[in-house]
């Protein structure tokens, strides 16, 4: 079956996850504000599951039109060929979001959603009532300046949960975010990185698993594993591909260091749930002694905040050290990740390359030092 997708990402990261599809093969890739549109078939769909770094969720993109009613919501949500997917026992819930459209009630959206489905497949299968007692099919829906994105969300839980971080610490950075800060810092396999405010230890993580070959979603599972429609070969073949693409005679080490003995522990053991323990140190010590190590280092870090953590004076203090610590020296490379507008100017020198992305809500920008 030749299905379309939809990969909500992150802002910032559409040409990272675009870019990523490609070289996964897939084909017809194209990025647009806050995801990346692709087609293909269920392997496709298994693919990018399992190997995305950089995605929210997989969708597939089932419809797309213009709606300035509920009456024309209704017609293009019940033109959709449901039965393709939902049987008769199965449970198909709504939810979805609507910006700057003349439809802007999402429990009015979700209800004439609903309602659209519900009168397909009652003619379809010829029932009056559905139990929904079966397999979950989650059906989202956008509506973006009126018109109409009508999905099924196949992830599940959504794709930055690797399922290594059982434990994190308080202010935690997203897996997505920090797997692209590990791109943009251009983890290679042989490379050594540093994070001085490793907290639970996600960005070092990522670097690992990014410099092994190692799948994100190797060791997960997803929504539409249940699926009758989806065969049950093309995961566990995706799975077998994406293993047999692991280095683990690359060598790639990482050492990390915060001040918070409980979020070190929980680093460690993050470290080792994903499978990277043997290849990160981590250390108690605080940033105002560290030291840059001999030959090539990439330093990647995601330093605690004013409007996250510290407060304003204490997180100017901070980046006022790192400037101080992270000198500009042949084979160093410095990415640091921060809302703060003034950064540069505190740290002591423009970044040599930045970009904006969010963590969270918050609207950041990362500096990228390697001249």
């Amino acid at each position: 079956m030749k299905l379309d997708f939809s990969a909500p990402c992150i802002f910032g990261l559409e040409g990272l996850c675009a870019k990523e599809l490609k070289f996964l093969g897939v084909s017809n890739v194209r990025a647009e504000n806050g995801r990346v549109l692709f087609s293909g078939d269920f392997s496709t769909l298994a693919k990018a599951n399992i190997n995305s770094r950089y995605a929210e969720r997989i969708h597939i993109l089932l419809a797309e039109f213009e709606a300035n009613s509920f009456d024309e919501l209704f017609e293009g949500v019940r033109a959709v060929e449901w039965e393709n997917f939902i049987g008769a026992s199965d449970a198909f819930p709504v939810k979805g979001r609507c910006l700057n459209s003349k439809l802007m009630s999402v429990p009015d959206c979700q209800k004439i959603i609903k309602k659209a489905v519900v009168s397909r497949l009652s003619q379809k299968y010829m029932l009056s009532w559905f139990e929904e007692t079966g397999t979950v099919f989650q059906i989202q829906f956008l509506i973006l300046n009126n018109r109409v994105s009508i999905m099924l969300d196949t992830s599940g839980a959504g794709l930055h949960k690797r399922g290594y971080r059982a434990e994190s610490n308080e202010a935690p950075i997203k897996e997505t975010l920090a797997a692209a800060m590990a791109e943009l810092a251009g983890v290679r396999r042989n490379h050594f990185v540093s994070d001085p405010m490793c907290g639970s230890g996600t960005i070092l993580i990522e670097a690992a698993m990014k410099a092994m070959g190692i799948a994100p979603g190797i060791k997960r599972y997803f929504a539409c594993e249940r699926w009758r429609c989806v065969p049950d070969e093309v995961f566990e073949q995706e799975r077998e591909l994406a293993k047999s693409k692991q280095r683990d005679d690359c060598g790639f080490c990482a050492e990390g260091s915060d001040i918070d003995e409980l979020a070190l522990n929980t680093a460690r053991h993050n470290a080792e749930l994903a499978g990277v323990g043997n290849r990160i140190k981590f250390f108690k010590r605080n940033i105002k002694d560290f030291e840059l190590s001999d030959g090539y280092q990439t330093v990647i870090t995601n330093p605690p905040y004013g409007e996250r953590l510290l407060d304003i004076k204490e997180a100017e203090e901070l980046y006022r050290i790192m400037g101080q610590k992270f000198k500009r020296l042949d084979k160093k490379s410095y990415t640091i990740i921060t809302p703060d507008d003034d950064f540069e100017k505190i740290f002591g020198r423009k970044a040599d390359k930045r970009r904006k992305m969010y963590n969270g809500t918050l609207r950041c920008q990362v500096y990228m030092y390697y001249k």
